[in-house]
């Protein structure tokens, strides 16, 4: 499934108040706010991530002797898809009870606050929905989201407890897979046509939260306003393509991050702010 690769060897949090408060102050001159969110969202809700140590694939084999981005992938999907269910299984095994976090609550409370918030996610976990949030462009989809790979059935699960592997279509018995982007597809036209026209629209600020943004479609929104002249910051506990980029980097976890800027936006402007703790 296509994820957000992250190579940090350890979660460290090295916060630097002075840069919050600034980026605190930047925001209370703001009307939009566009968020770009990875895996080290999700991994603040005890979700591992794909890459890395304790990533859930550390392993760079798996028991087929392929590569994991080879049984992630959509061609192995129609060849052999009881291989690529038995991993996508272990994702979702792997997040099975796990629940939106704080940085997840806070993104959702900034659209009261603003006058257009959009989230853009590589996320397949449904969480920033979850939390409330309600203008997000899922652009690898939703793990929860099941689809028939021949007619046009589908369905939205909670869970895959009730699935057999790999799981069949109750209409024509053709496989069903989770909507997802798998490793060699192409994204899909609607959420990437949505992306172009909200870029087109221009934010007046950009974040990118707990991702590596080794995706040109993730880092561009980020280089878009900054050539713009827009502020952009960045929110990760490691070094990433766009550290030397963005106007303002918080070497945090991303819930930390948040958490401390809401606290930090309530004390400039707290008739704005509505969310508590």
């Amino acid at each position: 499934m296509a994820g957000d690769p992250r190579t940090t060897k350890r979660r460290t949090s090295t916060l630097d108040r002075s840069v919050i408060d600034a980026v605190a102050g930047v925001l209370l001159r703001c009307r939009s706010v566009l968020f770009i969110t990875g895996a080290g969202l999700s991994a603040d809700s005890g979700l591992p991530t794909y890459r890395g140590i304790g990533g859930l694939y550390d392993q760079k084999i798996t028991d087929e002797g392929l590569p994991i981005e080879v049984v992630l992938s959509g061609e192995m999907m129609t060849r052999h898809p009881e291989v690529t269910w038995k991993y996508i299984h272990q994702v979702e095994l792997a997040c099975r009870g796990a629940r939106p976090n704080r940085g997840h609550e806070i993104i959702a409370a900034f659209a009261e606050r603003f006058e257009r918030v959009v989230v853009l996610t590589q996320n397949v976990d449904g969480f920033h929905r979850q939390a409330g949030s309600k203008d997000v462009i899922e652009i690898h989809g939703d793990v929860h989201d099941l689809r028939c790979t021949r007619c046009d059935w589908h369905d939205r699960v909670a869970d895959y407890a009730a699935l057999t592997f790999p799981p069949r279509c109750p209409a024509c018995k053709a496989v069903v897979r989770p909507a997802v982007v798998l490793f060699g597809e192409p994204l899909p036209p609607e959420p990437f046509a949505r992306l172009e026209d909200e870029l087109a629209k221009g934010f007046d600020v950009v974040f990118s939260i707990g991702t590596s943004a080794l995706f040109p479609y993730i880092a561009r929104p980020v280089l878009l306003a900054k050539a713009d002249g827009k502020p952009t910051v960045e929110i990760n506990p490691a070094r990433t393509e766009l550290s030397d980029i963005v106007d303002f980097r918080v070497k945090a976890t991303a819930r930390t991050a948040l958490r401390t800027l809401w606290m930090s936006l309530k004390a400039l402007s707290p008739s704005r702010t509505q969310l508590g703790r």
